[in-house]
């Protein structure tokens, strides 16, 4: 069949273009730049890593924490690493030099931790990815100020102290910036947002539980969604 003609000295049409899908995500400068929430998953099962990741990318969340609680962790990360480069995937309650070694070489690109220890700060550094120690008081971030380190878990958030800990601590510590996780919800999320010393929030209500039990992707998907519009309230 001959093409369509077009009308004299007239352009034929563009050729359609079809939307480009997520490309490979550049490695990050902070976690805390990738996005309103962090989602933070534990995993049982390693063949969930690559859905969940897909799910959370459609909704509009390239990043992922996936917490070293269980087994199946370390081939979660690498399979996510592998076979999803439009995401970014993490590694979180990393407790130990060995385990941040080990979560890097499976493909994590950000280590995060409840706490911090100098051991464990010198070999974080060592692997050269981008890491957020946890701290709950302010000690521990003076302690990391002082380290050359302004970008920190705040862990648990609620249970330490939630958004008025935060607001005390911007006056006499302005140098330091969090990711607040640990008992928030997409109703109290928009509250730490709106603080001037907060990045992002962690949020394991994106990637709950039962969702993952039942492999409802589409749920996930429609949480990521809604999380990745959150704004500060």
């Amino acid at each position: 069949m001959s093409a369509p003609s077009t009308p004299s000295g007239a352009s034929p049409p563009p050729p359609a273009v079809s939307p480009a899908a997520p490309g490979p995500v550049a490695a990050p400068a902070s976690p805390l730049d990738l996005g309103p929430v962090l989602p933070v998953a534990v995993l049982d099962d390693p063949a969930d890593a690559v859905p969940l990741a897909r799910a959370l990318v459609a909704g509009g969340l390239r990043a992922l924490e996936v917490t070293l609680r269980t087994a199946a962790a370390p081939e979660a990360v690498r399979a996510v690493a592998a076979e999803v480069p439009e995401a970014v995937v993490g590694a979180g309650t990393v407790l130990s030099p060995a385990q941040a070694r080990a979560a890097v070489a499976a493909g994590a690109r950000f280590l995060v931790s409840p706490g911090w220890t100098d051991r464990l700060l010198e070999a974080v550094r060592e692997t050269g990815v981008p890491f957020l120690p946890g701290v709950s008081t302010a000690s521990e971030v003076l302690g990391l100020l002082d380290r050359g380190i302004t970008e920190m878990k705040f862990f648990p958030a609620e249970a330490a102290g939630g958004v008025p800990w935060l607001r005390a601590l911007a006056g006499p510590l302005p140098g330091a910036r969090f990711c607040p996780t640990g008992g928030l919800t997409a109703a109290s999320a928009p509250e730490y947002l709106a603080l001037g010393n907060v990045g992002c929030v962690g949020g394991g209500w994106v990637v709950p539980g039962d969702a993952l039990a039942e492999r409802d992707w589409a749920r996930v998907e429609r949480l990521a969604r809604e999380a990745s519009r959150l704004a500060p309230g």
